[in-house]
């Protein structure tokens, strides 16, 4: 089945059917080959999965202006963490939750390369016209707003239209992301390693993260990704370490150690499901997905942030974007790489926490940019990605 089957707005086009027995083959034939499941077992772990899966079609609420897409089989997929801020660790609780994340994934259509832009929920925005449920619609703005209103008066659709009316992309697909099932992704893994250089200590908060390099798990996963009082203190050096985190998980969930411990993947398939709202159909979609990831590689995913500056008129604590964002959505609108200037503050997922690069990746960055500053692959280039300073102004090594 097609990562854009149910894709509202595309005009009917579709690439062709993929059998869902050539999505899930290699997690069959690692179950069975570990001889851990019969084929009836497989079945009841595949229909568990699809019943964790909590599934929203939202097409209805995203209106008759949607952009165009104007590529044929790159993909889009928005995905957003809805922090419920449940558990003693509750950071920001003065905002009753919402999404503090929010990242545009871009895969090319040619599977060489993707991004993820990562949107600080901080952005001062002039929030469009949304729906609800039943097409009832939910009024613009008056003024600016905060990025994150848009999840809060109307959820993932409201955000979809967000980015579609303020950047001229076409989303394909969305996922939300509960925070806290994603403690149990992290514990399936058997915790995801990181480099804090120094102590951690948010006494507001009640979280203690100890320096060094080391697997975290649960809470204390929750706790890194969630916590600002460190670093510069801004959100969006919080970014930065939610970006690193994600590149380490990513590696670690489509590595060859996932596929020698099927019981593990089991464990992080139920968890990531039991997590995950989505308007993919199925978790034959979703393997569809990984698959592309993990035939992109490492070193051709990049992660990088739209260019802002801060701005307290617009917004309380609020930053805007600057001009050169255009030039970043019409990368993603064209299916081109990332240039170097915004490589140049990016993280590769071929990253090590401790910031150095992952032995099989490939040291040019996977590709040699060309003359107008593109690159081959998302992470080619000269771009050099974060420096010094800039690691450890968002408390990484």
């Amino acid at each position: 089945m097609d990562e854009h089957d149910g894709s509202p707005g595309r005009g009917g086009r579709r690439r062709a059917a993929t059998p869902k027995r050539t999505v899930v083959r290699v997690i069959v034939a690692s179950l069975l080959g570990r001889g851990l499941v019969t084929g009836v077992g497989i079945v009841v772990a595949y229909e568990r999965f699809n019943g964790n899966l909590t599934h929203v079609d939202v097409s209805d609420q995203l209106g008759d202006d949607r952009p165009d897409q104007a590529i044929e089989g790159d993909l889009n997929v928005l995905v957003m963490g809805d922090d419920t801020r449940e558990g003693s660790n509750g950071i920001d609780s003065e905002s009753g939750g919402g999404s503090d994340t929010t990242i545009l994934f871009h895969l090319s259509a040619d599977r060489k390369f993707a991004y993820g832009i990562s949107i600080p929920r901080d952005t001062a925005v002039m929030r469009p016209e949304c729906y609800e449920e039943d097409e009832t619609p939910i009024a613009a703005s008056d003024g600016y707003v905060k990025w994150n209103d848009a999840f809060l008066v109307g959820g993932p659709a409201c955000t979809i239209r967000q980015v579609e009316q303020l950047t001229g992309v076409f989303v394909d697909k969305y996922v939300v992301v509960d925070f806290n099932g994603f403690k149990g992704m992290v514990d399936a893994l058997d915790g995801v390693e990181v480099c804090i250089p120094e102590d951690i200590v948010d006494t507001e908060h009640g979280i203690t993260l100890k320096a060094g390099t080391r697997e975290i798990f649960g809470d204390e996963a929750l706790s890194y990704v969630r916590v600002r009082n460190v670093g510069d203190g801004t959100d969006l050096q919080r970014i930065k370490r939610q970006q690193t985190f994600i590149s380490s998980m990513i590696s670690e969930a489509v590595g060859a150690e996932m596929l020698a411990r099927p019981d593990q993947l089991l464990r992080f398939l139920n968890a990531a499901t039991k997590s995950l709202t989505t308007d993919f159909d199925n978790v034959a979609q979703l393997a569809k997905l990984g698959q592309s990831f993990n035939g992109i590689g490492l070193d051709n995913i990049a992660f990088v942030t739209t260019p802002w500056t801060y701005d307290t008129d617009k917004v309380s604590g609020g930053v805007e974007w600057l001009p050169e964002v255009e030039d970043l959505w019409q990368l993603v609108i064209d299916d081109q790489p990332l240039t170097e200037e915004f490589l140049d503050d990016g993280i590769s997922a071929a990253t090590n926490p401790d910031g150095t690069t992952s032995e099989s990746a490939d040291p040019s960055g996977g590709a040699t940019g060309s003359s107008d500053g593109a690159s081959d692959g998302a992470t080619g280039g000269d771009g050099a990605g974060l420096d010094e300073e800039g690691r450890a102004d968002a408390s990484l090594c």
